[in-house]
């Protein structure tokens, strides 16, 4: 198996400004991303930025940047142009790593892209992991997904699902289920060929109602292998207080 890394970053947030550059252990949060996707078996890991000073914090730490368009609408476009200029051809494999994921597992990475690699029907793969407790269960910020018997994705939704008609409210798993909720993990491995076909698909009504552009590759009849883990993921960066949260975490595994 074979397959490259790529790494969006976007300098705006809304949230944390420069969120891309913010200091980790003393080198910007991209690149520790990049760090942690070198531990994996990757053949190459790149990051795809929105802007100069992203690719130039990159080159500072040895870390290879592309410069792409700034101003793509989504992740997916920007990855699509990075696959073009890195002229990747279209069986190619690539990991799309979260540039706001500094504690990524590579061995989460390795298997989402075996996931893939393992399910030649499917264009795209993903991982979930069993959720513990029923108001993760029920908040709409965790993404939910259902599979089939094969590990391809039935629907992923913001809403409890699948829905217990019998027990409806209480929590109706328990750790011993051989049958429990998935929480959806933002990760995803491509082809490339269908990575620069998607942003030319036309958005599907599912996504627009829950917000989830990984609904537009179900609704347009494209498969999505899903890897399932025990393990749940470390925490990524969205507001100041998960930066602080996840320098802590990287101060006390780097002592």
């Amino acid at each position: 198996m074979s397959f490259h890394v790529l790494i969006p970053a976007r300098l705006a947030s809304s949230r944390l400004p420069d969120k891309p550059l913010a200091d980790i252990g003393g080198a910007p949060m991209v690149v520790r991303v990049a760090q942690q996707a070198l531990r994996s078996r990757a053949a190459q890991v790149v990051v795809a930025a929105d802007s100069a000073a992203i690719v130039q914090a990159c080159a500072a730490h040895g870390i290879r940047a592309i410069l792409t368009d700034p101003d793509h609408p989504s992740g997916s476009d920007r990855l699509a142009q990075a696959c073009a200029l890195l002229g990747l051809d279209g069986d190619a494999m690539v990991v799309n790593v979260q540039g706001d994921e500094p504690l990524i597992d590579p061995q989460l990475i390795d298997a989402v892209a075996q996931a893939l690699a393992d399910c030649p029907q499917a264009s795209m793969g993903t991982a979930a992991h069993p959720l513990a407790d029923l108001q993760e269960y029920r908040n709409p910020n965790v993404v939910k997904v259902v599979c089939n018997a094969q590990g391809l994705a039935h629907y992923f939704s913001r809403a409890p699902i699948p829905w217990h008609r019998d027990r409806a409210g209480e929590q109706w798993w328990d750790s011993a289920s051989a049958f429990a909720p998935l929480r959806h993990i933002g990760i995803y491995a491509y082809r490339a060929g269908f990575l620069r076909q998607f942003p030319t698909l036309a958005p599907a009504p599912t996504e627009q109602a829950e917000a989830l552009e990984q609904l537009r590759a179900l609704w347009h009849g494209h498969a999505i292998a899903v890897h399932t883990t025990p393990h749940v993921p470390g925490p990524g960066v969205d507001t100041p207080e998960d930066l602080a949260r996840v320098r802590a975490v990287w101060a006390r595994q780097n002592s």
